[in-house]
């Protein structure tokens, strides 16, 4: 869900963009500055890991910065990032900012290469011309991309962000430095099996998909592994757990490893996005859709990405998904 909508955010480059204003940052503990090799856009690069409008933990402030916090394997951290001119400079706080900021090249992208791409449709090719810095971003954290993921299986979109919001808003902890007021830590596995079950029916998630919850943080570690497999191979180790499919494994591994080859399957308006796009085919299924993007082979979700650039979508023909609030039932 988080990758479909690249056009919200301002076409600000690297190359192109002024210096924004900067926050004091003399609280920052560390910083970097990075030059990368070509056109970068941080807003599509980075917008895939933002969990809907207040996600609490990704934000954009006044001067144009991008602030995200996440759980690293040296504890919790905060990273500001800003393009400034044709460089980047990350600031990180928190007992994680070092290795924050060891891997920012590889959150931008800086290991994604569009070597052997190259566009067979007019809407893939104005996708690529609109979008010249998309990069695929590269986390290496499975869980804080695993649950998100797991929240948004079968329900509206907006009711998946409601449901992450108020978990992380109740139960993470303040996330480090000077960051925007109500950022929170994505929680760590104890303490999403520490929620309680009045807790995750409040934020509207069912039992299947709390459960689902709870059986991948038992074996965390065992999830945290699967960032140093293949793409196939870390698929396969999620989908392991009873709860998880093709659906959500690609959508974590497309943030994780940014693997440019892993499309989502089992969803629900992708095949007709791409059928209609591609070809002009309002009814496309699952298979339809990856025989269409067979030619792409090596770069089908890169090749996806760019398409979603466009913003080409099939007619509706019924009611958009019913909403099914449970925390009033």
């Amino acid at each position: 869900m988080g990758c479909r909508s690249l056009n919200a955010w301002p076409a600000v480059f690297p190359s192109e963009s002024p210096h924004p204003p900067v926050a004091p940052l003399s609280q920052a503990a560390h910083h970097r500055e990075w030059t990368p090799d070509g056109p970068l856009h941080l807003g599509q690069v980075l917008g895939c890991l933002r969990r809907g409008p207040g996600d609490p933990a990704f934000r954009t402030d006044a001067s144009g910065a991008f602030w995200r916090v996440s759980r690293t394997p040296e504890g919790p951290a905060t990273l500001r990032v800003t393009a400034l001119g044709g460089t980047v400079r990350g600031d990180a706080w928190g007992p994680g900012a070092a290795w924050f900021l060891d891997r920012l090249p590889v959150l931008l992208g800086g290991e994604d290469s569009s070597g052997g791409f190259a566009p067979r449709h007019r809407l893939v090719a104005e996708g690529q011309r609109r979008a010249p810095g998309l990069r695929l971003a590269r986390t290496g954290l499975v869980l804080e991309s695993l649950v998100p993921s797991v929240l948004e299986q079968k329900v509206t979109a907006d009711e998946a962000y409601r449901a992450w919001r108020r978990l992380l808003t109740r139960f993470g902890e303040p996330a480090p430095g000077p960051a925007p007021e109500g950022m929170a830590v994505p929680l760590a596995a104890r303490d999403w099996a520490l929620v309680p079950s009045w807790e995750w029916h409040r934020a509207g998630v069912d039992n299947k998909r709390a459960s689902t919850i709870l059986r991948a943080v038992r074996v965390a570690a065992r999830m945290e592994e699967a960032a140093g497999m293949t793409p196939a191979e870390a698929r396969a180790r999620l989908e392991k757990i009873p709860g998880i499919g093709p659906w959500t494994s690609a959508e974590v591994v497309q943030r994780t490893h940014g693997a440019p080859d892993e499309v989502t399957t089992g969803d629900l308006h992708l095949p007709r996005i791409v059928g209609w796009s591609l070809v002009g085919e309002r009814d496309a299924d699952d298979a339809r859709m990856l025989e269409l993007l067979a030619p792409y082979e090596g770069h089908r979700h890169r090749a996806v990405r760019y398409l979603l650039t466009v913003g080409s979508i099939p007619p509706r023909r019924a009611p958009k998904m019913r909403k099914t609030d449970i925390a009033r039932w």
